[in-house]
């Protein structure tokens, strides 16, 4: 059986996620440090949390070592989501953009640069305010990639 991977730590769609996979029949895994509460979510039937430390990269870790290539994986993390897609799994982000192997080297590229003009003193825009309208982009989006992935 398939398992969609919540990257929880600030997640604003944890919810529809869920939902979307029970529809499906998949298992579900919340990652998280421990500053998340998953309790609201855990009381649910076929919902687990993984609790991590709160080192970088820590979540990351923790899926990539139980990741299978049937599985989906929500991320806003560019990093993570190009180790899943090495690993045959699906990734897609919180505002519902699929991540796809032909793409995700130079989506690497972009935030490397981005990172280097920070450290420099420069600014980027940070993202835009998360609306209902991106809730209903994700929604729709997962339910596309997983039945894709199907």
């Amino acid at each position: 059986m398939a398992t969609l991977f919540i990257d929880a730590d600030a997640c604003p769609v944890t919810r529809e996620a869920i939902t979307v996979a029970r529809a499906h029949g998949m298992s579900v895994v919340l990652v998280g440090n421990g500053t998340q509460n998953f309790e609201r979510h855990t009381r649910r039937n076929g919902v687990e949390a993984v609790t991590v430390g709160i080192g970088r990269d820590s979540a990351d870790f923790a899926i990539i070592e139980r990741l299978q290539p049937e599985d989906v994986v929500v991320t806003q993390d560019i990093g993570l989501a190009a180790m899943v897609l090495g690993r045959g799994a699906g990734a897609i982000g919180v505002r519902g953009r699929i991540f796809h192997k032909a793409t995700i080297d130079i989506e690497m590229e972009v935030r490397h640069a981005e990172q280097r003009l920070r450290r420099s003193g420069g600014r980027t825009g940070g993202p835009a305010p998360f609306e209902d309208e991106d809730r209903e982009h994700f929604t729709y989006s997962l339910e596309r990639l997983i039945r894709e992935r199907g």
